[in-house]
């Protein structure tokens, strides 16, 4: 099995620079040409001189169809954000506290289409820990954390295909194994995964 804990800060930024192809929610024909940008931030941290990866569960509201999910924290760019990093800072701060001179950014993965047609940039950085977050709860319910090494284990998670009524073909939805009450799927499972796909090469070559 591979060892993601081996990793240092250094080749995981190296790794960033390897783009790959963009994900998709759903089949890429069915996604209209009007994506909106937003980004978000995976945050990087150490215990027990593991990699872990902090996550949020979003605040629950009747109406929203992204209520009480776990996602990492982002959102839409707004017209005074600089960039996509500045953006996926900025929602970091706004909805955990985690200050942006708090933030060793590492780089980013390619693009996240989602089925609310946002074109999402995922922006990977380190943080110290712990760290004092100071949650929104208009917006998180709460945080916790995953194990690098847990979330990259393919038997901790399986892929269903699923059908769309405006495309022809099936596409496949992700799924990990609850995790001490917390439940990983959608688009924030697709972008850990994507962003495991790249560390690999390190750890096979």
């Amino acid at each position: 099995m591979l060892n993601f804990d081996s990793l240092t800060i250094e080749e995981i930024s190296y790794y960033l620079r390897i783009q790959s192809a963009p994900t998709f929610d759903v089949p890429p024909e069915m996604m209209g040409s009007n994506s909106r940008e937003a980004a978000v931030l995976i945050p990087f941290l150490r215990i027990d001189e593991g990699w872990h990866i902090l996550y949020i569960r979003r605040a629950v509201f009747k109406g929203d169809q992204h209520s009480g999910q776990v996602a990492f924290a982002g959102g839409k760019r707004e017209p005074d954000d600089a960039s996509l990093e500045m953006t996926a800072l900025r929602e970091a701060e706004e909805e955990v506290g985690i200050k942006p001179s708090d933030v060793t950014a590492l780089g980013h993965l390619n693009h996240h289409h989602t089925i609310s047609e946002f074109q999402v940039t995922p922006y990977v950085g380190v943080i110290p820990w712990p760290y004092p977050l100071k949650l929104d709860q208009s917006e998180v319910a709460h945080t916790f954390t995953l194990p690098l090494n847990w979330l990259a284990n393919s038997s901790h998670y399986r892929m269903e295909q699923r059908s769309h009524l405006d495309s022809k073909r099936p596409w496949p939805l992700i799924y990990y194994e609850e995790y001490e009450g917390e439940l990983l799927w959608g688009a924030t499972a697709r972008m850990t995964l994507s962003l495991i796909e790249m560390l690999k090469p390190k750890l096979t070559n």
